[in-house]
This record gives C-alpha cells, sequence and structure tokens, in this order.
C-alpha cells in the first residue's frame, strides 16, 4: 500500500478544497501521469504497429487468358519491352510530322480572323505537340536519336534505304504559299493543307501495323491507335468547314 498512499493523500486534501480547484488538481494529477507513463502503457495498439516489420513487395505477373498469374521473387525488375526498329522510325518520323502541323497552326493568329480556324488550329497545335513531347520521351529512354535529318534532295537513296517523301507532308512551295496567304484564301490552303497532312499520318500507322512484329509496344500501340482516330474526326471536321460558304471575315 506504500505505493498507494500519496494518491490517498492527495484525495483527500482535494476534498477540502472548492469545486473549481479539485477539477483544476485532477487535471495536472492526469497530465502528469500520462507524460511520465510509457507510450506503450497509454497507447498499446501504436506499440504494436510500430513493433510491425515492414512487409515485403508481391509481384503478380498476369497469366495468358485461361492461364493462372505468377508469383515472382520481389527483386524482380520491370523491362522495356523488346522493340521493332519499325517502331523507332514511326516515331523518328510522326515527331518530324507533328511538327510540320505545329508549324501551320503558328501561321493562323496573324494570317486569319475566322474563330473556327483558329479553334481548330489551338486543338491541332496543343495535341500534336505533347505528342511530341511523349514521341522524343519513349525514344530518349530507350537511347533512340530524337529525330533524323531529312536530305535535301527528296529523291537522294543511302545504302539499301530509299529515301522517299514522308506521307502528307506540304512542300516547300506549298508552305510558302500559306504563308502569303490571308483571310479567306489561308483558311482554304490551311484546311486542304491539314487535311492532306491528316491523310498521311493514316498512312504512316497504316504502314506501322503492315509491318512485321511492329506495333506491339503498348505505349506506341495506343498512341498509334489514338492518332488514328483524332486525325480521322479532325478530317471530317475540316472537310465539313471547307464546304461551308465563306461568311465574310471578321475585322
Amino acid at each position: 500500500m506504500s505505493g498507494y498512499s500519496p494518491r490517498v493523500k492527495f484525495f483527500r486534501f482535494c476534498c477540502k478544497r472548492k469545486p473549481q480547484f479539485v477539477r483544476a488538481a485532477f487535471a495536472i494529477f492526469g497530465a502528469l501521469i500520462a507524460t511520465s507513463a510509457p507510450v506503450g502503457l497509454i497507447f498499446p495498439h501504436a506499440r504494436a504497429q510500430q513493433a510491425e516489420p515492414p512487409k515485403t513487395p508481391i509481384v503478380v505477373q498476369p497469366g495468358a487468358p485461361g492461364k493462372p498469374s505468377r508469383t515472382l521473387p520481389p527483386s524482380t525488375r520491370a523491362t522495356l519491352p523488346q522493340r521493332s526498329q519499325a517502331d523507332v522510325a514511326f516515331m523518328q518520323g510522326m515527331i518530324m510530322h507533328h511538327s510540320q502541323a505545329v508549324e501551320m497552326t503558328a501561321l493562323i493568329p496573324s494570317h486569319t480572323a475566322n474563330e473556327d480556324v483558329r479553334s481548330l488550329g489551338a486543338r491541332i497545335s496543343s495535341s500534336q505537340s505533347d505528342e511530341i513531347k511523349f514521341m522524343e520521351r519513349w525514344l530518349a529512354a530507350r537511347g533512340e536519336r530524337i529525330s533524323v535529318a531529312m536530305p535535301e534532295k527528296m529523291d537522294m537513296d543511302m545504302p539499301g534505304h530509299p529515301i522517299t517523301p514522308m506521307p502528307g507532308m506540304l512542300t516547300p512551295e506549298q508552305m510558302e504559299a500559306l504563308r502569303k496567304a490571308k483571310g479567306t484564301e489561308f483558311d482554304q490552303l490551311f484546311l486542304t493543307g491539314m487535311i492532306q497532312h491528316h491523310d498521311g499520318a493514316l498512312t504512316m500507322v497504316k504502314n506501322l501495323f503492315d509491318t512485321a512484329g511492329a506495333g506491339q509496344d503498348a505505349e506506341i500501340f495506343d498512341f498509334a491507335t489514338d492518332a488514328d482516330n483524332t486525325q480521322r474526326a479532325e478530317i471530317r471536321i475540316m472537310q465539313s468547314m471547307l464546304e461551308k460558304k465563306p461568311s465574310g471575315e471578321k475585322r
């Protein structure tokens, strides 16, 4: 009882005081007990959580259709899927292709006041600029060159690798005509030129998937499929815009 006697004395002492003093005294007494007691005594659950060893991550490899999944060792590390050289060439070529489309849209603010053309151009510029960044990251992660310089004369051949014009790309003469045009003439040249450009991109996607072993990389497959769907939709929009009769430009 010797260890308990101070508490009894404290209780008797408090009983002789006013209620306000008693409440304050018990609050102080409780705080002293809490601060002096071991953490595990007051919060046993927290102590148990701290004592638990870190869990080892579980790596699961999904099985093929109809096959069970497999649990792999915790030391397993992800590896980039095997790529086809056609995948690399597609990404390098599409960066160059997209770059010309962005160059075309950059002319819009100073060459036309047509709000429909401006809105379409802003959308194309934004989406294709983002896609260029994605393709650059994909190539860099695989140690591939970001771009390949094209020769000045498109009919030149490299040994074993004939150089042909990239599908849909506007010629220097077409780009120069676009730069010189203004207003309705610019709208006409821009829309017809961008339809040509988009058609070329669709051809590039088709050529990719027609190549044995190409387009199997998940990122390339998703990108190429999305680009195909998007540019088909934009071609329909531009064809509809061309069919509209000019209603006069805003000044």
